[in-house]
C-alpha cells in the first residue's frame, strides 16, 4: 500500500502528496505507451489494406512519441506541482511512492525509464543515482507476462506409431495451416495450402540437414508463436520456436502481399543468425503490439541469445529502454575490465572524433569544434537523425544519442585524450576523476572497410576480396532504392559487421536521392577544355557526376576490374535518373533482409506488391488514458482454416 506523503505547492487549491507527483508521471508513461500500441493495430490494418507508405509514416512518427510525452509530463509537473522547486527529500518520497505504484503494472521497465526521462530534466546530474532515478530497476520483469500469455502454444496430437507416416503428417499440416490463419489478417490468402506444404517441407529439410536424420515428432512437440506480427515496411513477420524432444529451433516466417493482395509465406528462416539479421542495428524499427515486452524480449532471447536486450528491446520501437539498459550494461562492464580507451581504428574523420573500448563492442563519436568540412554541428546532428527516421534497409548504423556521459579518467589513454582535448573541447568538461563528454553518439563497432581490404590483399585472400567488392556495390544500390544518397562513398565510411555485410556509418553528407541532379559530364569542345584540371562547366550545388566515382572510389586495378564485373551500373547516370524515377512514382523496392536464394520459388505474375505513393498525415494522438480500443479493420475476405486435429493454449 501506497501511504501519500502531503506536499504543500504555493497557489495549489486543493491538498497534494508526493503520490500525486508520482501519479502523475506514470499517467504520463500510460498515455505515451497506448499510443505506441495503437500505432501497432494501425500497422496491421495498413498491412492488410496494402498501404506500405503509411506504415513507414507510422515507423517515422512514432519515434517522436515518446519525446512529446515527456515533455507534456514536464509541463503539468511545473504548472500543477512546481517541480523546479522540490527539495531533495522530497523526490527521494516521490520515487519511492512510484514504486509502490508499479505493482502489477504490465511495463514496469519503461515506466521507470520513463520517470527517469522527466526527473532528469528536472534535476542537475549530480542527483542521477539510484536514490533520485532508477539507475538499476526496482521491479522484476523475469516471470512478468500478460493474459493470455505473449505467445500461442500448438500442441499436434501425433497419433501413435501404428497410424503411419500419413496420419502423422497431416496432424502437422493441420497445426502449421492454424498457426499462420490465427493472425486473422482481413486479406486472403494466395494459396494457404502450398504454403503449408512448403513450411512442412522446410523442417523436414533443416531438421534433415541439421540433425543428419528424418524430422521425427516426440511426444513433447509443439510450436510457440508470438501472438502479434512484426511489422516493417513491405513484410509482417511470423516469430516463433519449435520444441521437440527438449531442443528450441526457433523459426521466422515473413509474410508479404501479391499485386492482388492476397498474402503469402515468403521463406522460412531457421538459423539464429539468420533471425538475427531481422533484428539488425542497420534496419527499421519493428511495429509490434505488446502488453508486457519485457515477456516478448526474453521469449526473443531464447531465439537468439547474443543479442543484448538492449538492442532487442531497441529494434521493438522501444529505443529509450534500449538506452537505459546499454547504459547499465556499460557501466557493469566498466566495473568489470581494466582496458583504456583509445582512438578507433582506421582513417581519422573530418567531422567526428571516434574512439572505443577495446573489450567492449561499440564506438563512441564526438562532433568536432574543429572540423575538416564546412558543414555545422546542428547540420550533423539533423543527418543522424534523419537515419534514425528513415528506412535504413540494412546499411546504415542507428546510433544511441547520449548527454553528459562520464568516462573515468584514468581509463583514458592519453593519445585519445590529448585528441579529444585538441578537435572537441567545447564537448568536454573534466571533475576531478571523471571525464564527461556533453553530447555524443554510440553505435555498433565494425571493421573498416578500407581495413578489411587491405587486411584481404595482405593475405591473398580473393574469395573475401570479391565479397567486399559484392556487398559494397550492392550497399550502395540498398540506400538508392531506399531514397538515400551517400554523398562521400570511399571506403573509410563503410564497415564491416559480423555477418560481412557492409553498412555505411558516415552521415554529414547524406541527402534525399531526389533531391540530386544526376548529370553526365559535358564533352569538351577545346583542348583547353579537354585539360583543364578543375570543371570546365557550370556545377550545381546538387549536381552529381556518377562518371567521376571511379576517378576516386576504383584506383586499385584488382577492385576495380571486380567492381566493374558487378557494378558498372552505378557510373552510368542512367541508373541513377531511373531510380530517381521509380522513386518519384511512388514504388516501394523489395529490399529483403535475407538473401534471394531462400525464398520460396514464385510462379508467373505472382510478384509482391509495389505500392503507389499515397499523401500521409501524421498519427493523430489519441486521449490520454488507457490504450484506446482495437480499431475496425476494413472489410475482406478472411481464409478460415477446416476443422483439425491438434490443441491451442
Amino acid at each position: 500500500m501506497v501511504v501519500p506523503t502531503p506536499l504543500a505547492v504555493p497557489g495549489s487549491e486543493r491538498a497534494l502528496s508526493t503520490l500525486d507527483i508520482a501519479s502523475a508521471i506514470l499517467a504520463g508513461f500510460d498515455r505515451h505507451y497506448g499510443l505506441f500500441r495503437k500505432a501497432a493495430w494501425r500497422a496491421k490494418q495498413c498491412f492488410e489494406s496494402g498501404d506500405f507508405h503509411r506504415i513507414r509514416q507510422l515507423q517515422r512518427d512514432r519515434i517522436d512519441f515518446y519525446g512529446l510525452r515527456v515533455q507534456e509530463a514536464l509541463s503539468r509537473l511545473e504548472n500543477e506541482f512546481q517541480a523546479g522547486a522540490l527539495s531533495d527529500g522530497v523526490w527521494q518520497r516521490i520515487k519511492r511512492d512510484y514504486v509502490g505504484l508499479l505493482d502489477g503494472h504490465r511495463q514496469p521497465e519503461l515506466a521507470e525509464t520513463f520517470f527517469n526521462s522527466v526527473v532528469c530534466r528536472i534535476l542537475h546530474r549530480d542527483y542521477f543515482n539510484n536514490d533520485f532515478i532508477f539507475l538499476r530497476p526496482a521491479v522484476a520483469t523475469e516471470y512478468l507476462d500478460s493474459d493470455p500469455p505473449c505467445y500461442r502454444v500448438y500442441y499436434p496430437l501425433i497419433p501413435g506409431p501404428e497410424a503411419g507416416a500419413a496420419k502423422v503428417a497431416q496432424a502437422l499440416a493441420d497445426l502449421v495451416r492454424r498457426a499462420l490463419v490465427d493472425f486473422g489478417l482481413a486479406c486472403p490468402w494466395e494459396d494457404v495450402e502450398r504454403d503449408v506444404e512448403r513450411l512442412i517441407d522446410a523442417v523436414r529439410s533443416h531438421w534433415r540437414d541439421s540433425r543428419q536424420a528424418a524430422f521425427d515428432p516426440h511426444p513433447d512437440c509443439q510450436i510457440h508463436v508470438l501472438r502479434s506480427l512484426f511489422f516493417r515496411n513491405k513484410g509482417a513477420y511470423i516469430i516463433g520456436r519449435m520444441v521437440n524432444d527438449g531442443d528450441i529451433f526457433p523459426f521466422a516466417l515473413p509474410i508479404l502481399q501479391n499485386r492482388r493482395g492476397q498474402i503469402f509465406v515468403d521463406t522460412a528462416l531457421f538459423e539464429p543468425d539468420q533471425i538475427e539479421l531481422l533484428f539488425s542495428f542497420a534496419r527499421a524499427y519493428f511495429i509490434v503490439d505488446m502488453e508486457v515486452p519485457s515477456a516478448w524480449v526474453q521469449f526473443l532471447r531464447t531465439l537468439i541469445p547474443n543479442k543484448p536486450k538492449s538492442e532487442l528491446y531497441t529494434m521493438l520501437g522501444l529505443q529509450k529502454q534500449g538506452k537505459t539498459l546499454f547504459y547499465r550494461d556499460y557501466l557493469h562492464h566498466l566495473r568489470h575490465s581494466t582496458d583504456a580507451f583509445v582512438q578507433a581504428p582506421g582513417i581519422e574523420g573530418l567531422v567526428m572524433a571516434v574512439f572505443t573500448l577495446p573489450s567492449f563492442p561499440y564506438v563512441f563519436k564526438v562532433i568536432k569544434d574543429k572540423r575538416g568540412k564546412d558543414t555545422s554541428a546542428e547540420h550533423i546532428r539533423d543527418r543522424y537523425q534523419l537515419v534514425k527516421t528513415h528506412d535504413r534497409v540494412g546499411r546504415m548504423a542507428d546510433t544511441w544519442e547520449y548527454s553528459d556521459v562520464p568516462f573515468p579518467l584514468d581509463r583514458v589513454a592519453p593519445a585519445l585524450m590529448a585528441q579529444l582535448r585538441a578537435v572537441a573541447p567545447s564537448a568536454l568538461a573534466e571533475r576531478e576523476d571523471v571525464l564527461i563528454v556533453r553530447h555524443l553518439y554510440i553505435e555498433r563497432r565494425m571493421e573498416p572497410l578500407n581495413l578489411y581490404l587491405q587486411k584481404a590483399k595482405a593475405h591473398d585472400a580473393q574469395d573475401q576480396l570479391d565479397h567486399a567488392v559484392h556487398e559494397y556495390g550492392n550497399a550502395i544500390k540498398d540506400l538508392v532504392s531506399a531514397n538515400i544518397f551517400p554523398g562521400d562513398m570511399l571506403y573509410k565510411n563503410f564497415g564491416v559487421t559480423r555477418q560481412g555485410r557492409v553498412v555505411f556509418y558516415d552521415y554529414d553528407e547524406i541527402v534525399y536521392l531526389t533531391d540530386c541532379h544526376f548529370r553526365r559530364i559535358p564533352e569538351a569542345q577545346t583542348p583547353e577544355q579537354e585539360m583543364a584540371s578543375e570543371p570546365w562547366y557550370p556545377v550545381g550545388p546538387n549536381d552529381v557526376f556518377p562518371e567521376e566515382f571511379g576517378r576516386f572510389l576504383l584506383g586499385d586495378p584488382g577492385l576495380r576490374s571486380r567492381f566493374m564485373r558487378e557494378h558498372a551500373d552505378l557510373l552510368d547516370v542512367a541508373f541513377w535518373q531511373s531510380k530517381q524515377a521509380r522513386i518519384r512514382a511512388g514504388v516501394l523496392e523489395d529490399i529483403f533482409p535475407y538473401p534471394e536464394s531462400v525464398r520460396f520459388p514464385r510462379g508467373p505474375g505472382a510478384t509482391p506488391a509495389v505500392q503507389p505513393v499515397q499523401p500521409v498525415q501524421p498519427v493523430q494522438p489519441a486521449s490520454a488514458g488507457s490504450p484506446p480500443g482495437l480499431p475496425v479493420a476494413p472489410v475482406a475476405t478472411v481464409c478460415v482454416a477446416p476443422a483439425v486435429s491438434f490443441q491451442v493454449k
